[in-house]
This record gives C-alpha cells, sequence and structure tokens, in this order.
C-alpha cells in the first residue's frame, strides 16, 4: 500500500491529477501494487503563500520551475532493479501525461513494514495480529 505525495510548482488541478495518475500507474506496472490501492496528496505550490525550494544544478541535474517532488511511503521488500524501473516509468509517465521534463521529477521512497499502516478503525490491517484498538490499560 503506497502512500504518495505529489508537490508541484504552479501545477493546476489538470496538472495535479495527470501526475496522480502518472505516479500510480507507474506503481502498477513497476512494482505490481493492485490497480484500486490508490492513495494520494496532491498539492500545487504558486508561490505566494508556499514555497518549495531546490538546487538548479545538484548533480549535474538542471532543475526549473516545472520541479515535482514525489514522496512514497511504502512497506519494504523491493530490488534496486524494481526501484529502479519505478524511478524511470514515472518520469517517463509524468511527461506524457503532464508535460513534465523528466528532468524536474525528484522521487523519494520512504520504506516501512506491515504495522506501520493503518486503514481505519485503529487496526494495523496488515499486521499478522491486526486487532481492533481499545482503551488502553496502562493507563
Amino acid at each position: 500500500m503506497p502512500f504518495v505525495r505529489i508537490d508541484a510548482l504552479g501545477a493546476d488541478p489538470d496538472r495535479l491529477d495527470a501526475l496522480g495518475r502518472a505516479v500510480h500507474d507507474a506503481l502498477v506496472e513497476a512494482i505490481g501494487i493492485p490497480p484500486d490501492d490508490r492513495f494520494q496528496v496532491l498539492v500545487g505550490h504558486d508561490g505566494s503563500h508556499s514555497m518549495l525550494r531546490y538546487d538548479d544544478g545538484y548533480l549535474g541535474i538542471h532543475r526549473d520551475d516545472g520541479l515535482v517532488y514525489v514522496t512514497i511511503t511504502l512497506r519494504s521488500g523491493r530490488t534496486p532493479a524494481q526501484k529502479q524501473a519505478l524511478y524511470r516509468r514515472i518520469a517517463e509517465l509524468a511527461r506524457d501525461y503532464a508535460g513534465t521534463e523528466p528532468r524536474n521529477v525528484f522521487v523519494n521512497l520512504i520504506e516501512n513494514e506491515p504495522i506501520d499502516w493503518s486503514f481505519g478503525e485503529g487496526v494495523a490491517q496488515y499486521s499478522a495480529s491486526a486487532a481492533p484498538a481499545g482503551p488502553s490499560s496502562s493507563g
């Protein structure tokens, strides 16, 4: 279950939607997440009340104000090859769906374990010992 946050400079709702679709489709294609497993926060930054900062030449990649930050939190266990395929596919689909230059697609994966997820009801549904949360007896 990935949880995706996308922050983009100057992005209107249509561009944000296209970026969200690009990341989701890449996750389905590259690492095999289920097509209906979509949880995303999509944020456009206009520069008036929010900012995104970036180095426009870090590691020899020439970024500009088309920058998109993609943070994906997901369970650990993907191979380096799967991660590379995911990064590549996100960049390709961001270009195809949203017109975003691949050089402007910054991706960060945050891995965790099944116990680190609750989908509601106060339960860690992926945990082997998933049990409803109740009042704590430890005070």
